[in-house]
């Protein structure tokens, strides 16, 4: 009689591969979905950098923020991006990107990052002849990355 060679793997074998796999995903994905939100935040800062521009270049120039009837008007800064949309408030300058609420990572889904231009003198200047941006957000800190000086919840 002739001894039976085993061909393939045991069942307790492809039960510890599976597990093995299971463990691996549930650490994979959170950090997936970390890494999303992140990249979706960035389109934010890059989407919002010409109008700060903008907006520094008209204060200095004009001593004052652009407005509802200025050239470049407050409105025609606005920026839609993929993942939500920028809104410049008319004499003040500040910049609120809104993110939308489906599409996007649910962490982030409907909230803020708002960037807010230094408060202009009587003279049309900056108290220090400086032009520094201020940014606060209704996202937690971990997704507006480590580079950035926003401020979040």
């Amino acid at each position: 009689m002739k001894k039976q060679l085993q061909q393939g793997f045991t069942l307790i074998e492809l039960m510890i591969v599976v597990a093995i796999i299971g463990i691996l995903a549930a650490i994979a994905i959170p950090a997936y979905q970390d890494y999303i939100a992140r990249a979706q935040v960035s389109e934010a800062f890059s989407s919002v950098s010409g109008a700060e521009t903008t907006i520094a270049e008209y204060a200095q120039n004009n001593g004052a923020y652009p407005g509802a009837a200025t050239k470049p008007t407050a409105a025609s800064l606005n920026i839609t991006g993929k993942y939500g949309a920028a809104t410049v408030t008319a004499d003040t300058g500040a910049i609120v990107y809104t993110f939308n609420a489906t599409g996007v990572n649910a962490n982030i889904a409907g909230k803020t990052i708002t960037f807010t231009p230094p408060a202009l003198a009587a003279t049309g200047t900056t108290a220090d002849n400086t032009f520094v941006w201020t940014c606060t957000s209704t996202i937690a800190q971990k997704y507006l990355g480590s580079a950035t000086t926003c401020t979040g919840t």
